[in-house]
């Protein structure tokens, strides 16, 4: 989601100072040796007792070994009891702990070359539907220039026809593609068999048809007739973390089996031929795309998998009537249907960024950060009430981040606020330059990126994190369990190696 024009341009207001890093190196290594400090506390306090426990074990003779024994002799009972509480309670804790959710194999569609729509190509094709008047081109170029898009995106067979030819059976066509595309490439590099499959969940938020999209793939794949299907519509670009959110959670209660999450966006009955400038900018920055991913609760496939789940934080603010309203599907006042983007978009998903991240901060973040930011929260509150807040360093809790490609707004404001590093939102960039906004499979092609690239290691931890109308914000953090490699005919096979690109605005 991006704003390009002045009419309909939206900036958060609020500015933040990065640090001056020429004359903070020295309090950067003191904040790296305290932050290692803190968070090995308890280790470095164990080591002077265990020296001591070591030396007291090491000066004891026979005797008082024997004695030692006599003493445990006239307390079995007591010692008895102890053992059975405690097994106890190791039982009851494994018992209920939640089951760890594996991430066995993803896979991203790549359509087609001839799908492709170059600047040029789009810009042409859009005069010569008559549909836009000049005002209206004028706009969609301006929004293309600085957007962060290539010329190796894609549109939908439909809309490279002139006039273009939206209908059911097109949308269809397009949703078959992408989903089964995905899906064919996903069994492939997994060898699952598609009966084994105990749970399907479908994000797509524009085309809903009946019967619905998974019960699409049911028929497809001849899916087996007890499975948990769903299918999750309208719920914008952050839907596909909501996805993975509902498999973890019906992990939990079925047992051994697999789950599919598929994440994919319609086009072609949702491209608008108005020209209300707020409803012509999704066409500018959707593009086709679509993630298909295999999830289990099995022990044994620990082993053969690419990451563990570790957190998934969800934030709606859908009570606010601005929230709810800044991403809205409408008629013009001629008719013509489309998704209407509100002037308060960015400010909205800031105050949603701010929710969010309020409640991950706490789960992730070391402990010398959240000492850090209470300090801090304390001294405003008692000393000065213009004093800033210290703003948690992410980096110290991630190695890399996933931010929805949605535009290039988007990205700029996570990377200021979040006071990230340019390489930390590389994968973001590279993906809308590549493939524009997928919509709520463009985390996944973030991922394959940095796994493309050969940056992913055992024990990284990545942060998931889109945004989506209602409005939400939604993260999920993943546990790499071993030094990851890209799957086979991955999403960036024909063309990592030309990335990163210089991207010119």
């Amino acid at each position: 989601m991006d704003q390009a024009d002045g009419s309909v341009g939206v900036q958060i207001r609020e500015k933040r100072i990065l640090p001056d890093f020429k004359q903070g190196v020295n309090l950067k290594y003191v904040k790296l040796g305290y932050h290692y400090l803190i968070s090995h506390l308890l280790t470095l306090c164990f080591i002077p007792l265990i020296a001591i426990i070591s030396i007291e074990i090491s000066q004891m003779n026979l005797n008082d070994v024997t004695q030692l024994w006599f003493h445990l002799q006239y307390n079995l009972v007591t010692i008895f009891i102890f053992s059975a509480v405690l097994v106890f309670a190791l039982t009851l804790y494994i018992m209920s702990r939640p089951r760890p959710v594996y991430l066995v194999d993803y896979a991203c569609y790549r359509p087609p070359d001839h799908l492709k729509a170059p600047y040029h190509r789009f810009m042409e094709h859009s005069r010569l539907t008559g549909d836009f008047d000049d005002s209206s081109l004028e706009f969609q170029r301006k929004i293309l220039e600085r957007s962060g898009l290539g010329d190796d995106t894609y549109v939908p067979e439909a809309m490279h026809y002139v006039p273009p030819r939206p209908s059911m059976a097109a949308a269809r066509e397009e949703a078959e593609q992408v989903m089964f595309g995905s899906l064919d490439l996903l069994f492939a590099n997994t060898g699952i068999n598609p009966k084994d499959i105990g749970i399907l969940v479908v994000n797509c938020s524009l085309f809903n048809p009946t019967p619905s999209l998974s019960a699409m793939i049911v028929n497809k794949y001849k899916l087996r007739g007890n499975i948990k299907s769903f299918n999750l519509g309208g719920m914008g670009c952050s839907a596909g973390v909501i996805a993975i959110d509902l498999a973890k959670d019906l992990l939990q209660v079925q047992r051994n089996t697999y789950a599919v999450v598929v994440s994919t966006e319609n086009i072609t009955q949702n491209w608008y031929f108005g020209n209300k400038k707020s409803m012509l900018i999704p066409n500018c920055l959707f593009r086709v795309g679509g993630s298909a991913v295999l999830l289990s609760n099995k022990g044994k496939d620990k082993r053969r998998s690419k990451y563990k789940l570790v957190h998934v934080v969800r934030t709606h603010r859908g009570a606010d009537d601005k929230a709810f309203r800044c991403v809205y599907q409408e008629q013009d006042d001629n008719g013509k249907t489309g998704v209407s983007l509100s002037k308060d978009l960015m400010a909205i998903a800031g105050g949603a960024l701010k929710t969010n991240i309020t409640t991950l901060g706490p789960i992730v973040l070391p402990i010398s950060e959240q000492l850090l930011f209470f300090a801090t929260l304390v001294v405003k509150k008692l000393f000065n009430s213009k004093a800033k807040p210290y703003i948690p360093d992410f980096k110290l809790a991630f190695d890399h981040f996933c931010i929805h490609a949605g535009g290039r707004a988007v990205i700029d404001e996570l990377e200021k606020n979040l006071q990230l590093l340019p390489e930390h939102v590389e994968a973001s960039r590279m993906t809308l330059h590549r493939f524009g906004n997928t919509s709520s499979s463009s985390i996944w092609y973030e991922l394959a990126y940095i796994e493309a690239k050969g940056r992913m290691r055992r024990g990284n931890r990545v942060w998931q994190i889109a945004f989506g109308s209602g409005f939400k914000c939604n993260s999920a953090v993943w546990q790499a369990i071993r030094n990851v490699k890209t799957s086979d005919s991955g999403p960036w096979e024909d063309c990592i190696d030309k990335y990163p690109v210089t991207l010119n605005y």
